[in-house]
């Protein structure tokens, strides 16, 4: 089975980082009160974020990545992850870039 490393969204905000080799299944275990004394307390639970990895030792180093970013660097990591969403983080609104554009200024 393919690893994924995976960020939840619990039901008080927080942001819960995993890795595993069957991302249903850990999933359902989380939503069940099972997957983690972080999540059974949070509940319900939200997928966020996967990225598929090549195996156990790059999911468990991407996982430990993830772990070291802000907040704010996390929910930029959500709001960047290309292809169809998967419950994501609502994003800051866009500003177009163009000659002449503004960027709005990075919430901290």
């Amino acid at each position: 089975m393919a690893w994924q490393v995976y960020i939840l969204r619990c039901a008080d905000g927080t942001l819960y980082t995993g890795a595993t080799n069957d991302l249903e299944r850990r999933l359902g275990r989380h939503r069940a009160g099972q997957g983690s004394r972080y999540t059974r307390s949070r509940l319900p639970v939200r997928l966020v974020f996967r990225q598929g990895v090549r195996n156990r030792s790059a999911a468990l180093r991407r996982e430990a990545t993830i772990k070291r970013l802000s907040r704010a660097e996390k929910l930029r990591l959500i709001r960047s992850q290309p292809g169809p969403q998967v419950n994501r983080v609502a994003a800051a609104p866009r500003v177009a870039a163009g000659p002449g554009a503004t960027r709005a200024p990075a919430r901290r």
